[in-house]
């Protein structure tokens, strides 16, 4: 058995049945969305690490090469790249795997972009996105106390309902190098 530290989080789990009605807040004219034909491991790993770093994001990290080139290659799985001044800005991913229900599996902005007024429209940009997937009958997102403070407030905001919360313990491998902050551990 690999050495690890243990994480108690508290997920919440949150549902939108209905589209938004209040027009989009538009991204800053220097910002892009890219999708993603075919994201690459190395990107994808990029991506998630640098996004998922400060709140925990572990379970991708795990997966070898082989295992997360399969998920990534799913039809039902979307990554889209929010892009600022020309360099990665966040991302999100959409699993449609399941539908009708379209979840925005993960959901981030970059350490830089934290704080410069992004995240309520590029969270626009992936609900709009999620409902644009055909089948879309509802988006489900989930956060957890090891996210940013404000990801369940904007979550509520954006106009979804929280449905349950769960209380999980973790094993994050010490080996990954992630930090795992003391009002977190179990």
């Amino acid at each position: 058995m690999q050495p690890s530290t243990r994480a108690a989080v508290t997920v919440t789990f949150l549902r939108m049945e209905r589209p938004p009605a209040s027009p989009a807040r538009l991204l800053p004219p220097d910002a892009s969305l890219v999708r993603l034909a075919r994201p690459s491991v190395a990107f994808y790993r990029f991506l998630y690490g640098t996004v998922g770093a400060p709140h925990l994001w572990w379970l991708r990290r795990v997966a070898t090469d082989a295992a997360l080139a399969a998920l990534l290659a799913e039809p039902g799985l979307a990554v889209y790249v929010l892009y600022r001044g020309g360099e990665p800005a966040g991302f999100f991913e959409l699993d449609a795997r399941l539908l009708p229900a379209v979840n925005i599996a993960y959901f981030g902005l970059m350490p830089a972009f934290v704080g410069q007024g992004l995240g309520t429209a590029f969270l626009r940009t992936a609900v709009d996105a999620a409902w644009a997937v055909p089948g879309a009958r509802a988006v489900t997102v989930n956060t957890c106390t090891a996210d940013h403070p404000r990801a369940l407030p904007g979550y509520l905001r954006a106009g979804f309902q929280p449905l349950r919360r769960v209380r999980e313990v973790w094993d994050i491998p010490n080996r990954l190098g992630i930090t795992v902050p003391a009002h977190l551990r179990a």
